[in-house]
């Protein structure tokens, strides 16, 4: 069987050298291209690996693409950046699978009907834990149950958008399933604008950024003499690469653009 090339975005971040490293890794994928707008840094573990794949760190993604033939592109970057380098890779014929958050329902549409046009598959997911998925997935069956919840999701004081993927993802799978209920006292009132996080049909999503904190959410639900709490906590980058690699493999499988990593972790 053909081993999967694969090209990096935001292969000098932080995020980017672990993908990195785990394409170099696993036998089944080749590492085609290492994109970064710096040219890097990585570390010196992860430079030898690009020398001994004859990959370099390259700043222009059209270039990569144009000489690299990868099948797949992995990106974690930045989400003002993320829908450019998504189009641009399907336009390539290479089929995206991105972790970056900060797409419109808008965008996901149009990227879809153009991965179909394509022939290719596609995937972005706000979240590869497969931890965090378990996580979402138990928090959706329980508001079947317990429709009065609340989300509280912790990141990085330097994390960019707010609330994250994840919560926003979780939210979006616990209404699919969950009737719109308005919660709390019908005269509340925010004396400080704000205090009360940001409503999502009927429910709360509080975001919280400090220096010290990696990732973690958990999701609270209240009944009658009752809590419920579902909580996933991530400590380090690497734990996401097996849901990465679950990823560039399941893409080659299917056409389209799916959003959302549940829907291929089965």
């Amino acid at each position: 069987m053909d081993t999967i090339r694969v090209a990096v975005t935001g292969a000098g971040g932080r995020m980017g050298r672990e993908v990195v490293k785990m394409v170099l890794q696993d036998e089944q994928l080749t590492l085609a291209a290492a994109v970064s707008p710096s040219a890097g840094p990585v570390d010196a573990g992860t430079l030898v690996g690009l020398q001994a794949c004859g990959v370099t760190v390259t700043p222009d993604l059209e270039t990569a693409l144009a000489n690299a033939q990868a099948d797949v592109l992995v990106d974690f970057t930045v989400p003002h950046a993320v829908y450019d380098i998504t189009k641009t890779a399907i336009e390539h014929g290479v089929r995206p699978v991105i972790g970056t958050t900060g797409f419109t329902p808008e965008q996901i549409e149009e990227l879809d009907k153009l991965c179909q046009s394509q022939g290719i598959g596609g995937l972005i997911a706000p979240n590869f834990s497969i931890g965090a998925i378990l996580m979402m997935k138990f928090a959706a069956q329980a508001s079947k149950y317990m429709p009065h919840v609340e989300i509280i999701e912790y990141h990085g004081d330097q994390k960019l958008d707010a609330p994250s993927g994840t919560s926003i993802k979780t939210a979006e799978l616990i209404s699919e399933v969950r009737q719109e209920l308005r919660q709390g006292n019908p005269k509340e009132k925010e004396t400080i604008e704000g205090a009360r996080g940001g409503h999502y049909d009927g429910f709360r999503i509080h975001s919280v950024r400090l220096p010290g904190i990696f990732a973690q959410q958990e999701v609270i639900f209240g009944g009658y003499g009752q809590t419920l709490k579902i909580r996933h906590d991530s400590y380090e980058r690497a734990g996401y690469m097996p849901g990465v690699n679950v990823a560039v493999k399941k893409v080659m499988t299917y056409t389209g653009l799916i959003y959302g990593f549940e829907h291929v972790m089965d």
